[in-house]
């Protein structure tokens, strides 16, 4: 077995900062870890094949250099190689990308030498995770997430900003956010959970395991990634001025106290489409997926991560 890091980064993260920046990086990691491999993303989807690909060749130690996007790909490429059980392999994020919300959940810092210390002292915990069924261009597909999954209102945001290629910065970030807001219309869906059904025209429909998304919002304030649970928000009919009046609550952990929104836990549950109504839009720890029928199961303790 191969006790050195194989070191994966996105060349895209960092406000384009990457190119300059990287070897001087490469130097840092290397003086904290052993490492065996760097490798550089080359396009979407690449650190989940180049993960599996390193398992294969014996790395147990995965470092992951991006942001949320990057965390995404990395795990669901230790989580769906089938060579190892997923607990055998420890994986370590170092904060470099745009958008950084798994990471605040778990009060990693930013400042990359005090991270680069924390990863190199190598505390592990296994965290829960969920995996999504849902459809994508007329076929079922199968995901595995770590922080947040959003749908309705949150999928169509990802989406659009997927069909900019990305968004830069905050102000840009907003500047989507209120144009959304006032292009999105609202789904009507069915929501099967603990046995209930809850039929809705939802604003949003969140499932999560951290407590951070969307740049800092807490959507599911109530997440936590070990407890093995979803932490389920259903947020109802909302009008635009209500969200716009309300947004204060999708920051200081007081959504569940708008009288249209429900939070709850849940193993699993599913989500489809209303007779007559559009199916729902999905995406999943900021990467835009596909629609409803979407189904969400609880893989308990199925990841080893590293935590300061």
């Amino acid at each position: 077995m191969n006790r050195s890091w194989y070191v994966i980064a996105n060349p895209a993260a960092g406000n384009g900062q990457f190119t300059r920046r990287w070897p001087a990086l490469q130097r840092q990691i290397a003086q904290q870890l052993p490492v065996g491999e760097f490798v550089l993303t080359r396009q979407k989807g690449h650190a989940t094949e180049a993960v599996q690909q390193a398992v294969l060749q014996g790395f147990r130690h995965i470092l992951a250099v991006g942001g949320d996007g990057t965390n995404h790909e990395v795990a669901n490429g230790i989580l769906r190689q089938q060579h190892v059980p997923s607990t055998a392999v420890t994986q370590a994020l170092l904060p470099w990308g745009t958008g950084n919300d798994w990471i605040k959940t778990y009060g990693w810092p930013k400042d990359v030498p005090t991270a680069l210390q924390h990863i190199a002292a190598g505390k592990t915990i296994l965290q829960d995770v969920g995996k999504i069924t849902y459809s994508q261009a007329g076929k079922e597909r199968e995901r595995f997430f770590v922080n947040v999954a959003g749908l309705a209102y949150d999928g169509y945001l990802v989406k659009r900003a997927a069909e900019r290629g990305g968004v830069s910065g905050k102000l840009g970030y907003l500047s989507l956010v209120t144009q959304c807001l006032f292009e999105y219309d609202l789904r009507e869906a069915i929501v099967q959970i603990n046995g209930q059904q809850y039929q809705d025209f939802f604003y949003t429909i969140n499932f999560g395991l951290g407590r951070y998304s969307g740049g800092g919002m807490q959507l599911v304030p109530h997440a936590d990634p070990t407890a093995g649970e979803f932490a389920v928000t259903l947020a109802g009919n909302i009008s635009r001025l209500g969200v716009m009046l309300n947004t204060y609550r999708f920051y200081n952990a007081t959504i569940g106290d708008h009288p249209r929104v429900k939070t709850l836990f849940a193993k699993r549950a599913s989500v489809r489409a209303a007779p007559g109504a559009l199916p729902t839009l999905v995406e999943a720890d900021g990467e835009f997926l596909g629609q409803t029928p979407a189904s969400f199961e609880l893989a308990p303790q199925a990841w080893r991560i590293i935590v300061p």
